[in-house]
């Protein structure tokens, strides 16, 4: 065979690769899934392809997304962190009663960031310096930051912000596209620049395989870990800013329940709940996949407690799906 057929046939080969592969992600489904709840709203809804209504769509998704992004990373390396909730509630808290005492927006921004970091700095503090396992911290920081927001408020709520706050939760950037789903697309970029393009996500993706390899190959692993904790509970205090500014009000229920939705979101994304795998474009098709499920509900009236529901089975599914495979196949082989 000459030089010229062998690099004919090698360059088919490798693509033919490539595209196997390429049809086999994880990825590649959520994109078909995508499109199904797409095409089933627009069926079973007229009201479903107005531009605006789509618009109004990305609120179910981008601040819960925008917290996924930083949870990702979180659990690739091999931990989690079920307090973010919490942390919106007591980052909003601590707001509204900046604006009880006259704070202006750059500031309550500000404040709102601040407090975010607080609480991610004093989980990453307990389990990177003390190392406590992870998901007893955040559940007990859970419950620590929801009723500190309960014990400030109580039965009440803090009102009054002003006027230019509300921009971040209910402003436009150019025509149907708002500020919120501006800063989700940033965000994702940037995130996934940092996972899948730089020395520090390949750390990441070392830590969540083997932490005591990686340890013992240089990696810094309790300072890594304390700057993912860091960043949830930044992007914790975005989406608190946020959601804030689309309400109008706080209260110290606010966003009860989400931890559960953005943990769901990561690991529908394809990021594997045991560490070491997952990718950015996976948790974006996720939050698309659950913003158009839970605006596709909206408008066919489904009752909320339906949607609870749903994502407690698409938690559990997620999880056992690559489990049984995996099982499935081990028996196959044998």
């Amino acid at each position: 065979m000459s030089d010229a057929q062998m690099v004919a046939r090698h360059i088919p080969d490798r693509l033919e690769g490539r595209g196997a592969r390429l049809l086999k992600s994880w990825e590649t489904l959520l994109i078909a899934v995508a499109l199904s709840v797409f095409i089933v709203n627009s069926l079973a809804s007229p009201y479903f392809l107005d531009p605006w209504n789509l618009s109004d769509a990305t609120f179910n998704f981008t601040e819960k997304a925008m917290i996924a992004f930083a949870m990702a990373l979180v659990i690739i390396s091999g931990e989690i962190d079920l307090s973010v909730a919490s942390v919106i509630a007591l980052t909003s808290t601590v707001m509204g009663y900046a604006v009880q005492l006259g704070f202006d927006t750059p500031a309550l921004v500000a404040i709102g960031l601040a407090t975010g970091l607080l609480c991610g700095a004093f989980n990453g503090l307990l389990v990177s310096g003390l190392g406590l396992p992870s998901i007893v911290v955040t559940i007990g920081t859970m419950s620590l930051f929801r009723g500190l927001s309960f014990v400030i408020l109580g039965d009440k709520a803090f009102t009054g912000y002003p006027d230019s706050f509300a921009w971040f939760g209910q402003g436009y950037v150019w025509w149907v596209f708002s500020f919120e789903f501006c800063l989700f697309a940033v965000l994702a970029v940037i995130y996934g620049v940092v996972l899948h393009r730089t020395n520090f996500g390949r750390v990441v993706y070392a830590i969540g395989n083997n932490p005591t390899a990686a340890l013992f190959s240089g990696v810094r692993v309790a300072r890594v870990k304390f700057i993912l904790f860091l960043l949830t509970g930044l992007m914790a205090a975005v989406a608190s800013i946020c959601l804030t500014s689309r309400l109008g009000s706080t209260r110290p229920s606010i966003a009860l329940g989400w931890e559960l939705e953005v943990v769901t979101m990561v690991v529908l994304g394809g990021v594997s709940i045991l560490g070491g795998s997952g990718s950015i474009p996976g948790v974006v098709l996720a939050a698309l996949i659950m913003g158009m499920v839970t605006f596709g509900f909206g408008l066919l009236n489904v009752p909320g407690i339906v949607m609870s529901i749903f994502i407690g089975l698409l938690l559990i599914t997620v999880i056992a799906l690559p489990i049984v495979y995996r099982r499935l196949r081990s028996r196959a082989a044998h």
